[in-house]
């Protein structure tokens, strides 16, 4: 049962509150996307890992597997357990319960091989400042069922307005989905023009992650819950263009450029306190973007959908 009023944009704990069910959660998304990692073929950006939003939590989708089959695996937040399918009807479930990162891995690497399917990962976090090898990992082992709960529920408002925005941009744009390295769900716009290389040095991420996640120019926002109390919002641009920062981007007096990490920033409390939370957030996807557009002298034209286009 869902401990969040339908429809409502959820109050999330503090930050500081469910740290430490957060950190748990983000490194068990790691074991689960570092298995799609492995069974789906490389796609640009690193699309092909990702995690999404689902009806009941976050779901790889489907993944093919090595003997012609096919599994998916969901984190199920109202029921508290991981799902693994496949589509010959085989299924098996992994407690969502407080527990260490070790257990978690092990058993669900158990309840994969029992089903035929041995995906060969790189069993470690990345983007993480102590990557711990999952198998080993002791320490984090906290799960507050409603705290987790309420993140997902915000996450699906999230999606709904990214996955709007999105709609109204006619070139390349990423899915709305979870790179589970930063823990961060977004959406990305791209202007079909390549990148300066990416310097990297992103924690316990090989370089050349940065190198293809940047090899083209791009506008991002997304949500991560950290930056504010609640979370917060987030929207940078790739390369950063001049002027960018002091662009005037709303809510007026609510979002902030934070200089030390090169992007805008919105506390998700301050959305979710206004009338209407959807607009707040679209109003704030759109004037990033448009720092970007037009600064970086995007092709705003053609890539850009006009109310009469069908």
């Amino acid at each position: 049962m869902s401990a969040v009023e339908p429809g409502a944009w959820p109050v999330l704990p503090a930050v500081d509150d469910w740290r430490d069910t957060r950190d748990t959660v983000h490194l068990w998304t790691q074991v689960v996307g570092k298995v799609r990692m492995a069974l789906e073929p490389l796609v640009n950006h690193w699309w092909y890992v990702t995690l999404y939003v689902s009806a009941r939590g976050l779901t790889t989708s489907l993944m093919p597997t090595a003997d012609g089959r096919a599994v998916d695996i969901e984190f199920d937040f109202l029921d508290g357990r991981l799902v693994i399918r496949t589509t010959d009807g085989e299924t098996r479930h992994v407690a969502l319960e407080p527990r260490s990162v070790a257990s978690f891995f092990h058993e669900t690497m158990d309840a994969l091989g029992s089903v035929g399917v041995r995906p060969d990962l790189h069993a470690a976090p990345n983007e993480v400042p102590d990557a711990i090898p999952f198998a080993d990992d002791e320490e984090h082992r906290s799960y507050d069922g409603e705290s987790v709960q309420r993140f997902w529920h915000a996450l699906v408002h999230v999606d709904r307005v990214l996955t709007r925005f999105r709609a109204g941009f006619l070139g390349k744009a990423s899915p709305v989905h979870l790179f589970w390295g930063g823990f961060d769900l977004c959406t990305t716009r791209f202007s079909g023009r390549t990148a300066p290389r990416h310097p990297g040095g992103v924690p316990n991420c090989p370089d050349r992650v940065q190198h293809l996640a940047y090899s083209h120019e791009v506008s991002s926002v997304g949500f991560w819950p950290d930056g504010g109390n609640e979370g917060a919002f987030y929207a940078y641009a790739y390369p950063e263009p001049d002027g960018f920062a002091d662009w005037p981007v709303a809510p007026a007096g609510a979002a902030r450029y934070e200089r030390a990490a090169g992007e805008f920033l919105l506390p998700y409390e301050l959305v979710r306190a206004t009338p209407d939370p959807d607009a707040t957030l679209l109003d704030f996807c759109r004037t990033t973007y448009e720092a970007a557009a037009e600064l970086a002298h995007w092709d705003r034209d053609a890539l850009e959908a006009r109310d009469d286009d069908a």
